[in-house]
C-alpha cells in the first residue's frame, strides 16, 4: 500500500476454496464480493493499485460467470472463501458457536432433537436416513458412555466436498458435533478422516486446539456442566472404510471391514456402546438449524428432501468445481446452467450421479430432480456428492467396466457376492471389450448385478452394480454393437493388452 502513497492497512487472509476450481487461484475482495479469477503475482499489483487504492474494480480480471453462483444456495459452504479457517475469531465473527450457546443456555436435549426432526434434514453421507430419527435412537439407548463419529473419509474418486469443507470451515463441523453430542448425551467424539487429506488434517487439528483454548471443548464447555472432547482418527484410504460399521472398526484400531447389522451402531457401535455416525456435511447444517429453527431450514428444498446438497461437478463440463444446490434442482440445471454445458463443443452423452457406485443417466433423464427418492427411481444414488459429465467420446461399456474394476480393487473381500460376483462381472467386461463377447453375456451381467446388489453385506457391494445396471438399461445398444459388430464408436475398446498398458 505504501508503494502507492497510501498509509493504511489492508487485511489479507488465507481462505478455503470458494468452489470455482476451473479458474483458480481466486481472490475475493470485500466489501462487495468481488471475485478475481486466475490471479498471478503480476495481477495482484494491478488489483491493489486499481481496486484497493483507487476503488476501481479491474473488470477484465473479475470472474464473469455469474450463472455459476446464480442457482446455488450456500448453507454448508456459507463461510467457504470468506473466512480464515485457521482463525476461530473469524468463525465467531460470522455467528459461529452462537447456536451451541443457544443450546446450552435455553434448550433441552429433547428440544434440540425436535428442531432437527422438524428440519427434515437427512444424512448427507449417501443413504439419506432422517437425521432427527437417528439422534432419537441414540439418545434413547440406555448404555453408556455414548460416542459420536464424524465421517470425513470421502473415498469416491473425484469427490472433494467434505475435504473442502474441512479446509474452509472446520469449526462448522466441530460446532455441529458439539450440538449433536449435547442432544444424545455423548462426551467423546472422533472425526474419521482419510490420511490423504494433509491440509484438512492440519486445519482441523488447529481448529480443535483453538476450540479447547477457548473453553468450547473439554470438561466444562462454555462453563456449563456439559463436557465433550474430540480427536482425529486417520483412515488408510480404503473405499470400503466409508461404510459406517467399517469406520467403527477402523476407529477401534482394527481393519476397516463392515459387519452385519443388526445390531445397529445406535445401540452397539464403538466398543459396543451407543454411537452416532454422521457425515460432516450433515453436521455442518446443524448450527444453522438450531440458530434459525427447523421450520426455517425446511423451506429450502422439497417437502421430502429439505435443505441443500454439495456436489463435486467434474468431467467433460465447462465449469467444473464445488457447488451447493437446493434439493429438487434438476440435473439439466446443474449440468447446463451451473456447469455451463459440455466442454469443447461436444455433445452430451450421460451423467454419472453418485460416484463409482452411482448410476449413468442419459439425456432423456436430465429433467430428473436431484433428491434421494427421485435418483433412486432412475437407478442412481446421491452418494457422497459426485456428478461426472460424459460427452460423445465416452463409451458406456468402457465406463461401466472402469467403475467395476475400481470396486473390485476396493472390495474388502469379506462377503462372497461382492468379492466373487464383482470379479465375475469384470471378467465378462474383459470379454466384451476385447471382441470376445456373446449375447448371453448381457443376461449374465444383468442377473449377476441384481444378485450382487441384493446379497452383499454392505453399501459397497449393494451399490457397486449401479453403473452396470444403468448402462444396460439406458445404453444397451452399445453393448449389442460391441458384441455383434465388434465396434466401439468411441474407440475405447478392442485394444490389445500392450495398447492398454501404454494408455
Amino acid at each position: 500500500m505504501k508503494e502507492f502513497g497510501v498509509d493504511r492497512e489492508c487485511k489479507v487472509a488465507r481462505t478455503g476454496c470458494i468452489g470455482t476450481c476451473s479458474v483458480g487461484p481466486a481472490v475475493l475482495i470485500e466489501p462487495g464480493d468481488y471475485l478475481y479469477q486466475s490471479v498471478t503475482p503480476e495481477k495482484v499489483r494491478d488489483i491493489v493499485r486499481d481496486h484497493i487504492v483507487l476503488g476501481l474494480p479491474v473488470k477484465d480480471m473479475l470472474y464473469s460467470n455469474r450463472e455459476y453462483f446464480k442457482k446455488q444456495h450456500r448453507l454448508v459452504l456459507r463461510n467457504a472463501g470468506k473466512i480464515d479457517p485457521l482463525r476461530i475469531e473469524d468463525y465467531i465473527a460470522m455467528g459461529g458457536y452462537s447456536a451451541l450457546e443457544k443450546c446450552l443456555a435455553t434448550m433441552t436435549p429433547q428440544g434440540v432433537i425436535y428442531e432437527v426432526r422438524t428440519s427434515g434434514l437427512r444424512g448427507r453421507g449417501g443413504a439419506g436416513f432422517p437425521t432427527g430419527q437417528k439422534w432419537s435412537l441414540v439418545a434413547r439407548a440406555q448404555s453408556s458412555p455414548k460416542y459420536i463419529v464424524a465421517n470425513l473419509d470421502e473415498g469416491d474418486p473425484g469427490v472433494f466436498a467434505n475435504r473442502t469443507l474441512a479446509e474452509a470451515d472446520p469449526h462448522a463441523i466441530i460446532e455441529g458435533m458439539l450440538i449433536a453430542a449435547y442432544a444424545i448425551g455423548a462426551q467423546k467424539g472422533y472425526i474419521y478422516i482419510r490420511s490423504e487429506y494433509p491440509l484438512a488434517i492440519q486445519t482441523l487439528q488447529k481448529a480443535i486446539a483453538q476450540a479447547k483454548s477457548m473453553g468450547l471443548l473439554g470438561n466444562s464447555v462454555l462453563e456449563t456442566p456439559f463436557a465433550f472432547d474430540l480427536e482425529l482418527r486417520f483412515g488408510a484410504g480404503a473405499f470400503v472404510a466409508g461404510e459406517e460399521t467399517a469406520i467403527l472398526a477402523s476407529v477401534e484400531g482394527r481393519r476397516a471391514m463392515p459387519r452385519p447389522r443388526p445390531p445397529y451402531p445406535a445401540n452397539s457401535g464403538l466398543w459396543q456402546k451407543p454411537t452416532l455416525i454422521q457425515n460432516v456435511e450433515t453436521l455442518a447444517n446443524i448450527p444453522l438449524i438450531i440458530q434459525n429453527g427447523g421450520a426455517w431450514f425446511a423451506k429450502t428444498g422439497t417437502p421430502k428432501c429439505t435443505g441443500t446438497k454439495c456436489f463435486s461437478l467434474t468431467g467433460k463440463v465447462n465449469n467444473p468445481g464445488l457447488i451447493e444446490v437446493p434439493m429438487g434442482i434438476t440435473l439439466r440445471e446443474v449440468v447446463f446452467d451451473i456447469g455451463g454445458g459440455v466442454a469443447d463443443g461436444k455433445k452430451f452423452k450421460a451423467v454419472l450421479v453418485g460416484g463409482p457406485s452411482g448410476g449413468c443417466l442419459p439425456e432423456t433423464l436430465l429433467e430428473s430432480p436431484i433428491d434421494y427418492d427421485s435418483l433412486t427411481k432412475v437407478g442412481a444414488i446421491m452418494g457422497s456428492g459426485g456428478i461426472v459429465v460424459l460427452d460423445e467420446d465416452s463409451c458406456m461399456v468402457d465406463t461401466a467396466r472402469f467403475f467395476t474394476e475400481f470396486c473390485v480393487d476396493e472390495s474388502c473381500g469379506k462377503c462372497t457376492p461382492c468379492r466373487a460376483g464383482l470379479a465375475r462381472v469384470k471378467e465378462i467386461f474383459d470379454k466384451i471389450t476385447h471382441g470376445q463377447g456373446e449375447m448371453s453375456d448381457i443376461g449374465t451381467l444383468e442377473k449377476s448385478s441384481v444378485f450382487i446388489r441384493d446379497a452383499s453385506l454392505c453399501g459397497l457391494g449393494q451399490t457397486a452394480p449401479n453403473p452396470v445396471i444403468t448402462t444396460l438399461r439406458y445404453f444397451k445398444d452399445e453393448y449389442i454393437k460391441h458384441i455383434v459388430e465388434k465396434e466401439c464408436e468411441a474407440g475405447k475398446c478392442f485394444k490389445t493388452r500392450d495398447e492398454e498398458e501404454e494408455a
